[in-house]
């Protein structure tokens, strides 16, 4: 009996049971294996992927939902994959078209590198803005400044999650109440008892991840970030929305570099929802 071609075989839902196999896919492409990211997306959202006959995974990809539950008002979609061994098949094409069928009516978005641009466009994904990562280790030019900041309690689970869905645009809920667990450090910014801003670093590999990053001005999301950086002997990385230049400029005199141009890309909606001027950075680009 012959091999199924990849291209033929069936799309099926994926669990945190897929963990492994998902890290392992990152790993064929070159790309880090991140499975304390990949165990956030794979609870939090809902993964898509296609067996290899003989073993592991031919491809894979994460969407989000945001909103109502079976209801959504956005989607993001990230970590989508395929295996090297089968690439420049179709299978990529496949999957996204399927995920873009699954959505229905509801609206998606998603981070583009340069390389999977051009699939998203053919796709009908229109480029609506763009990201910079910048990584590197934070070097703070004296005592903090700006408004002050401390780690976040439980109380302020409330505060989050509305400043949240006013600057996103919509309900965050599974995936916001899960950042005290994910992150190593979340912290919020307050005037008058009410939050003006909050961030989180969360352990990626051998950095800490900046984000999600929601900020009343840039002064607030500065102190933030300063905070979050003076506790962690880590490299910091963070994908900052290029309108927010005073921002970009800020942290890369302190000793973040560039990495990356990414494109942020939407179906079905002109641009994201939200209030982008108070939206700094995404929890991660997978995730939006």
């Amino acid at each position: 009996m012959s091999t199924p071609s990849p291209a033929a075989l069936p799309i099926r839902p994926l669990t945190r049971q897929d963990l492994t196999a998902c890290a392992d896919l990152s790993e064929n492409r070159g790309w880090p294996r991140e499975e304390h990211k990949w165990g956030l997306l794979l609870s939090a959202g809902k993964g898509f992927g296609i067996d290899d006959p003989d073993g592991g995974l031919v491809a894979a990809c994460v969407v989000t939902e945001y909103g109502p539950h079976g209801r959504p008002d956005l989607s993001a979609i990230g970590m989508v994959l395929v295996a090297e061994r089968h690439a420049r098949q179709g299978i990529g094409r496949r999957l996204m078209r399927h995920v873009v069928a699954a959505a229905g009516t509801t609206p998606l978005s998603l981070h583009a590198t340069p390389y999977g641009r051009p699939l998203y466009e053919e796709l009908g994904f229109k480029v609506t803005g763009r990201s910079e990562m910048l990584l590197g280790r934070f070097s703070p030019e004296g005592p903090l400044t700006g408004p002050a900041t401390r780690p976040a309690s439980a109380d302020d689970l409330v505060g989050i999650l509305r400043l949240d869905e006013e600057v996103f645009g919509a309900d965050r809920t599974p995936v916001i109440t899960r950042l005290p667990a994910f992150a190593d450090h979340l912290r919020v910014a307050e005037e008058d008892g009410r939050i003006t801003g909050y961030a989180a670093a969360w352990p990626n590999m051998d950095t800490h991840v900046v984000g999600p990053l929601i900020a009343r001005d840039t002064e607030t999301a500065k102190a933030l970030i300063a905070s979050l950086a003076a506790h962690t002997d880590r490299l910091l990385r963070t994908d900052i929305d290029v309108r927010h230049e005073e921002l970009r400029d800020w942290a890369k005199q302190r000793g973040l570099a560039s990495i990356v141009f990414n494109s942020v890309m939407t179906y079905k909606i002109t641009e994201p929802p939200g209030d982008w001027t108070r939206r700094f950075a995404p929890l991660t680009v997978a995730a939006g």
